[in-house]
């Protein structure tokens, strides 16, 4: 199997969102708390960024905590978000210093304040960052994300006359536009650890085109391997985005 590292860079998948599933399983298999996963699993999201970074590809999203999460119990969300706060402040040095750009997708508008704090601190220290960037995924969800686009273009009119217009002539370019998505490339390739297949609610609009990788390795197990080995699958793929192979290598159609 090829390393990433050996891919071409033209190959190399741009945007890398991933659903980070498995912490609660990989610590109850260690005889942990689930809080104790996540720990693990904040501490893998470090080894991945950087491997990322040195196999060429420009952004990873990452699957933080989803508009759904609400649901869990109330002790697993507080510890996720005082383990966020406790760790950015951690990160923004090392990300300084490996030139990582941290952005964030979601509603965070209903996060703790002093996740928030964390986070505003986080992504003012490292905007000029140009290497590689980190999106996290907060109270983020696909479904609402594009209802929260649709809700911005109807109020982006002064007039019913003109909304009317706007409505019958509504491309999902001009959608798009109003996803507060502007820094950010569309997914090439969306992976899911932890051994379940289905995209939970997860870049809804632009996994409409990404290819789709499931592991059976849980997050915290996460290795550098694994990830050349989803990339160098990505790169084996052919994306033909509706068109035939024939189209996509070239040769015409009789």
């Amino acid at each position: 199997m090829s390393s990433a590292e050996d891919l071409p860079l033209q190959c190399v998948p741009q945007h890398v969102a991933i659903i980070m599933d498995g912490n609660g399983r990989w610590a109850k298999a260690q005889g942990l708390s689930r809080l104790e996963g996540h720990k693990q699993g904040a501490k893998r999201l470090r080894d991945v960024i950087r491997w990322a970074r040195d196999a060429g590809v420009k952004q990873v999203s990452l699957y933080a905590f989803s508009t759904e999460n609400w649901k869990r119990p109330k002790l697993e969300i507080t510890g996720l978000m005082t383990l966020m706060a406790t760790m950015l402040p951690l990160e923004v040095p090392r990300m300084i210093k490996e030139n990582a750009r941290m952005l964030v997708l979601g509603d965070v508008s209903k996060l703790p304040w002093f996740a928030r704090r964390a986070l505003k601190k986080a992504v003012e220290a490292t905007k000029d960052n140009t290497s590689i960037d980190v999106i996290l995924c907060l109270n983020y969800g696909g479904q609402q994300e594009i209802v929260e686009a649709a809700k911005h273009f109807f109020e982006s009119f002064d007039n019913d006359k003109e909304r009317a217009l706007a409505f019958a002539n509504l491309t999902p370019e001009t959608l798009y536009a109003h996803m507060g998505r502007e820094a950010i490339f569309p997914v090439d390739l969306l992976i899911r650890t932890g051994g379940e297949k289905r995209i939970s609610n997860f870049h809804l609009w632009d996994a409409a085109y990404a290819e789709l990788y499931f592991t059976d390795t849980n997050w915290p197990a996460y290795t550098e391997e694994d990830l050349q080995e989803a990339i160098a699958d990505y790169v084996g793929r052919e994306r033909r985005f509706g068109k035939t192979s024939e189209q996509i290598q070239g040769v015409a159609d009789e």
